[in-house]
Formats: structure tokens, sequence, C-alpha cells
């Protein structure tokens, strides 16, 4: 019914929207109007990943209309990059993941697509915290971490994460594009600083992002080489952070983060459970850590979570399919 109602919502304003006469605020309160009715559960809580699949394009563009009669708009900004990066991860990049090796021309295509639909919905997240905070675009691309980082609030937290999500999603589909490699520490820096404003935020998805980032990349790649702890910010609150914790080596803070994303979700989530099966499970090779992590996440109730049923409905689609090819990443 919501799915119906909002339908029929976009099909009633197209012809107001592309009118003449249309002005700034009228264009403001339709993005509202649509942002509000495509949030809450309408996408992220249905079970069938196809049908989403297939709606979820026309929303995007529906949003970018939107964007070019209002380009200014800070929270229409966020919503499709939100889109765009949440469609390149759930029904681009994660399909490609799953093809076999005779169709590796086609996995090629699809990951470089993901790679564009990440980073088209990167730029839109980071526009809109360039409009929040007027220079922190030009502070980041210097390297002006704290700088650019300090004047971010709890407010910030959604386009943190959300930027950072879009920019390591891009750098997941091409490993071997250096000029998208090299910029790692400015993702980390936003993702960090997301943390240490509000760890619990999404139910544990920083921590979620944060179990594959220890469990699958070196950490030499995640920060400034050049700088010690006491210049940076970004090293000083994760030394701090994880010293109180009391975890030091890189699988430790994976496992860290797992434990904390399994709590912060009350284990509903199926993502937490396979993010660290892929990746320090395997990295370990403990073969029985990872059916048994798999495992856990085919055990969540999809229904218990509504707002989080679609991504678990993936997540388990995922997680079967480990299961299925795990002679491909241990030697049995």
């Amino acid at each position: 019914m919501k799915t119906k109602k909002f339908i029929i919502f976009v099909f009633c304003i197209l012809p107001l929207l592309f009118s003449c006469s249309i002005n700034k605020m009228a264009i403001r309160m339709v993005s509202n109007a649509l942002t509000s009715t495509g949030g809450g559960t309408l996408f992220t809580g249905d079970d069938d990943p196809e049908l989403i699949a297939d709606a979820l394009p026309f929303a995007m563009k529906m949003y970018e209309a939107l964007l070019e009669q209002d380009p200014d708009d800070e929270s229409l900004l966020l919503v499709t990059g939100t889109a765009f990066i949440s469609y390149a991860n759930a029904f681009v990049y994660s399909p490609a993941t799953m093809l076999g090796d005779s169709e590796f021309r086609r996995q090629a295509l699809e990951y470089q697509r993901a790679k564009k639909l990440y980073l088209r919905g990167r730029e839109y997240v980071l526009k809109a915290l360039e409009l929040r905070h007027p220079g922190f675009r030009q502070t980041l691309d210097e390297d002006r971490f704290e700088e650019a980082l300090s004047v971010m609030t709890d407010e910030d937290v959604e386009y943190l994460y959300w930027a950072g999500a879009g920019w390591f999603g891009a750098i997941s589909t091409d490993i071997f594009d250096m000029s998208l490699t090299i910029t790692i520490p400015k993702a980390v820096a936003l993702l960090v600083k997301a943390l240490e404003l509000d760890e619990e935020y999404g139910q544990g998805s920083l921590h979620d992002i944060f179990i594959s980032l220890y469990g699958s990349l070196p950490v030499e790649m995640m920060f400034r080489p050049t700088l010690t702890p006491e210049d940076d910010a970004v090293k000083r609150f994760l030394a701090e952070y994880y010293r109180q914790n009391g975890v030091s080596t890189p699988v430790e803070k994976a496992r860290f983060h797992y434990e904390r994303a399994v709590e912060l979700s009350e284990n509903k989530k199926a993502g937490p459970h396979v993010a660290l099966a892929e990746s320090v499970s395997v990295k370990t090779q403990d073969i029985e850590e990872y059916k048994a992590l798999l495992n856990k996440a085919l055990e969540i109730d999809v229904d218990a979570s509504p707002e989080n049923r679609l991504l678990n409905t993936i997540a388990q689609r995922k997680a079967a399919w480990l299961l299925d090819t795990i002679e491909d990443r241990f030697l049995m």
C-alpha cells in the first residue's frame, strides 16, 4: 500500500514539477514530501529484492530531476546519494561478486558500472557536506583532515557515513585504480569522524564497515603513513578508542567491531556475520568459524527487524552462496 501511494504521489506531481511556473519553494515542498515518503521502510522493509531493484531507479531519477531544479537541497542530495550507493551495492556490485569464472567479462563490466554509481552517489553526499560546511571539500582534498572534520556535529553523521560508504564501495570495485586507491585515508577519515560522533549510528552500521576494513585491507593503506598519532586527529582518536577497548591487531579490531555490530543491532542483522566470515575467517583460514558465522546469518529472522528486511534478505542470499562455494576460499 505504501509503495502504491508513493507511485501515485509521484505521478501526480510530475506535471507540476516540470511546469514553467514552478518556483524553488514548490520544488522544496515536493522534494521534502518525496524524501519523507521514500524513507522509513518503504524500500528497506521489502522482502523482494527484485521488486526494489526494478523500482529504485525510478526514484533515483526522480530525485535527480528535483535536484536539477533545486541543486542546493541538502536533504535531497543526501537521499539521492544514499539511493545511488545502496543500489550500486545491493543490485550491481554484490550480484557481480557471485558470478562464476566463466562470466569474468560480464563481471568486469558490472564492477565498472557499480564504480560509477558509487562515485555518483558519493559526490551528491559530499556536495551536501560542502553546503553544510563551506570549505569542507577543499580542506579534505588537501588532506587537512583535522580542519575539515572539526566542524562536524552529530547532525552530520549520516552524511559522513554515506560519503565514506560510497567511497569505499567504489574502491572495492577497482583496487588497481591508483587515483582512487590513494584516497583511502580520506574515506577512512570520514568514517572515523562518524564513529567518534556516534558509534551507534544505524544499529551498528559503522561497525559493519570497519569489520571489512580491518579484515581485508592492509592497515598501511588506511592512514597517511607520514603522520604519527600525535599529528593526526584520526589516528589519535582511534588509538585511544582501541586502547580503551583493549584491542590492538587488525584482526582483533575487526572482531571487536563485529561484536559491537551484533550488540547494537540486537543480533537482528545478518550483515555483520557475513562480513566477518568473508574477511577475517577467510584470511585466517578458519573454516569452522566461517561456516558457523554464515549459518548464524541464515538463522536471522528477517521479520524481526522490518526496517532491515531487504538488507537481511540480500545478506542471507550472499551467505548461502558463500557456503555453496566454500571450496573456492579454503584448502579443503
